[in-house]
Formats: structure tokens, C-alpha cells, sequence
């Protein structure tokens, strides 16, 4: 492999067919566990760290300094407004994961992309967060998502490719779907 290879979409395809007939070999590859620890900074700020991972049978050292995530509210809040708040966190998780999702399936089916973007709204009401009625869910009710592609390929393709991601994607799994969360006091 030559070192001027040129990567779809920036997507390393080669690698990525490696990773999968890899763990189509060894399914234990598979089994990731991912960590993130937060801190509260006062009023509505607070801290995450992220550092390393447990993934495709070990642990990984290839951060050399933890991500820091910032959070806060609005003013309306009650927030200082330095960063954005959970519910908006998890739009920009959406995105994150749903262009990943398009870029790297793009890629492997050899479909060139010029641009790529996500515009994304999510409904909440504050009734249920601040605890004034059992009958409205405290989190977001609906959220819309709008994809952006720009690409050559056939409208079908695109369409069929947006179908594909969605049906992958870990974050959009996660807002559909029940998860188990336990939640202790050390």
C-alpha cells in the first residue's frame, strides 16, 4: 500500500475492510466498553473526561490526554451559558454518529462525498424536568433530523446509504431503543 493512497471520504477503506473480517474472525473483538468521568464545576457547569477505552480485546492507550467536555444551561436556565447543555449534547452525539455512519459506508461502497451536514431540533418540555407533572416525559419528545448530502451518486443510493446508517447507528439506538442504566452512590 502506497503511502499516497488516496482515502475516500478521508476513510481509510482498507483498514476498515481489515477491522471487520477481523471481528468477523474473533466476535470477542467486538465487545468495546467506553468510560467518561464528570465533575460539577458549580451552578450549572460541569466537566467530563474521557480517556481510555477497553475495545477489540484490550485496552487502549492511544490517547495521550484525556478529551475534556464542557456542559451548562442558558441563562434562562439559570446556566452562564460557557457550553452547551445535555440535551444538546446529545444532538451534536446524533450527528457526530450519523456522519459517521454515512462517511465511512460511503466510502466502502465507493460513493464520493463533497459535503456532508446534519441540522438537527429537539422538542423538551420543562414540565417534566423540573418535576411539575408525572405525565410529561422529563427528556425529548421528538427530534428532527435533516441530512445534507452532496455527492454524484444516484438519489436511490443516497437514500439507501442514509437508510443503512440509521439502522447502525450506536447513538440513534440508544434514543430509540431502552438501555439499561444503573445509577449507584459511592
Amino acid at each position: 500500500m502506497s503511502t499516497t493512497e488516496v482515502h475516500p471520504n478521508g476513510v481509510d477503506v482498507t483498514q476498515l475492510v481489515r477491522t471487520v473480517e477481523a471481528i468477523k474472525n474473533d466476535p470477542s473483538l467486538a465487545a468495546f466498553r467506553f468510560r467518561a468521568s464528570n465533575t460539577w464545576l458549580g451552578g450549572g457547569r460541569s466537566r467530563t473526561s474521557i480517556d481510555g477505552f477497553y475495545g477489540a480485546g484490550d485496552e487502549d492507550s492511544s490517547r495521550t490526554t484525556p478529551f475534556t467536555l464542557e456542559g451548562d444551561e442558558p441563562p434562562v436556565l439559570l446556566g452562564e451559558n460557557t457550553a452547551p447543555n445535555a440535551v444538546e449534547a446529545i444532538l451534536h452525539a446524533l450527528a457526530s454518529c450519523l456522519a459517521v455512519g454515512v462517511a465511512y459506508n460511503a466510502a466502502a461502497q465507493g460513493i464520493e462525498l463533497r459535503g456532508l451536514a446534519f441540522d438537527l431540533e429537539g422538542e423538551l418540555d420543562l414540565h417534566g424536568f423540573l418535576g411539575l407533572s408525572d405525565d410529561v416525559r422529563p427528556g425529548y419528545s421528538d427530534i428532527r433530523v435533516t441530512c445534507r448530502v452532496d455527492s454524484d451518486a444516484p438519489a436511490e443510493k443516497i437514500d439507501e446509504l442514509c437508510a443503512y446508517a440509521q439502522r447502525t447507528s450506536p447513538v440513534l439506538d440508544i434514543l430509540r431503543n431502552p438501555v439499561n442504566v444503573i445509577v449507584t452512590r459511592a
